[in-house]
């Protein structure tokens, strides 16, 4: 018994290390990434920038990124009522904000976090909640890769120009493709997967994932016939309407961006979705740089494109923090009264 508990300790404490090593490999990283566009500017000049600032109106912002994630979560119930499980819809909605407040201690554990706690707390079986979870996420991949569509077609001149002055993007992929590594690696994939389909078809991992994507096919069908069809269009225009809101009003908060326009606002928040794709803690480093180097390129001085990310981003991360931590606390506070009537009609 005592080595049995002494091997579950070290397996616990490797894990806890794996996991704490991570969280630290990609907060460097993001530091690093600020360090080097920070390292030789004046702070004393950038404070008297971020001064300059309206802060009532980055505020005043702050409203439209909490109503952009109150309607993720009214979207995400849309999905698991689809699989006849009705949890409250305070429930929910808290747990996708504390999705971002986890996503701070540990990049992309809030998104397995929101469906562990809905699953604890509303007993839902959890690969249901990661399924809907899943197609949650699907959607708003798709309509981030819209937004960056819609800006390069409206304004292709400056991606042009940004590419331009960035022409490291283009070597890292020249480098990533001519390197024997990528292809060793894509072949290695093959052929486990050819293993795991032909030798390995009947061991246990391999008879629970085809399980598992029976039961994807099964509640795909069921997603496919949703009659909430229009609502989650509704929504996933809504929310990203308040998130582009969110960035956008803060340029009306500091002088140099306030004549830039909608338009320049919609390039810059569709750069910043592809800083915030890099997996690291709240898309430090590299939603800086993304929105640096666009507003540069917009005509913007360095020094006052420094001071706009520098201050909207701590204040936006802050924010999501706080709410974030109020929906973590609050999940245990829901009432669920009528949850042992809902999971006996489950079952």
């Amino acid at each position: 018994m005592y080595k049995k508990l002494n091997g579950e300790e070290v397996k616990i404490n490797a894990e806890f290390a794996k996991n704490l090593l991570k969280t630290l490999l990609s907060l460097l990283l993001g530091l690093f990434i600020i360090w080097a566009m920070y390292r030789d500017t004046d702070i004393g000049e950038l404070w008297q920038i971020t001064k300059s600032a309206h802060f009532g109106i980055i505020a005043f912002s702050l409203l439209f990124g909490l109503i952009g994630n109150i309607l993720r979560g009214l979207r995400w119930e849309l999905f698991v009522n689809s699989l006849g499980y009705h949890p409250p819809r305070a429930s929910l909605v808290y747990a996708t904000l504390g999705n971002y407040a986890v996503n701070f201690v540990l990049p992309r554990a809030g998104d397995v976090w929101r469906c562990a706690v809905v699953s604890k707390y509303d007993k839902i079986p959890f690969s249901k909640t990661l399924e809907t979870f899943l197609i949650d996420k699907l959607i708003d991949i798709i309509a981030g890769v819209s937004v960056i569509l819609i800006s390069v077609l409206l304004y292709i001149e400056f991606f042009i120009s940004y590419f331009n002055n960035n022409p490291q993007f283009a070597d890292n992929m020249t480098h990533l493709f001519s390197s024997v590594w990528i292809y060793l690696v894509l072949a290695a994939m093959v052929v486990a997967v050819l293993l795991m389909l032909t030798i390995f078809k009947r061991t246990f991992i391999m008879l629970k994932i085809r399980r598992f994507i029976a039961t994807l096919r099964h509640d795909f069908k069921l997603f496919s016939v949703m009659k909430e069809k229009k609502r989650i269009i509704i929504y996933t225009i809504l929310l990203w309407l308040c998130f582009y809101l969110y960035f956008y009003i803060c340029f009306y908060a500091f002088d140099f961006t306030s004549e830039l326009g909608p338009l320049a606002g919609l390039i810059v928040f569709a750069m910043t979705n592809i800083g915030i794709s890099v997996p690291v803690q709240g898309g430090i480093g590299p939603w800086h740089f993304m929105v640096i180097s666009s507003l540069v390129i917009l005509g913007i001085a360095e020094n006052e494109a420094l001071a706009f990310a520098g201050a909207v981003f701590t204040i936006q991360s802050v924010w999501q923090i706080l709410y974030g931590l109020f929906g973590v606390f609050a999940m245990s506070y829901v009432k669920r009264d009528n949850l042992e009537r809902v999971t006996a009609e489950n079952n």
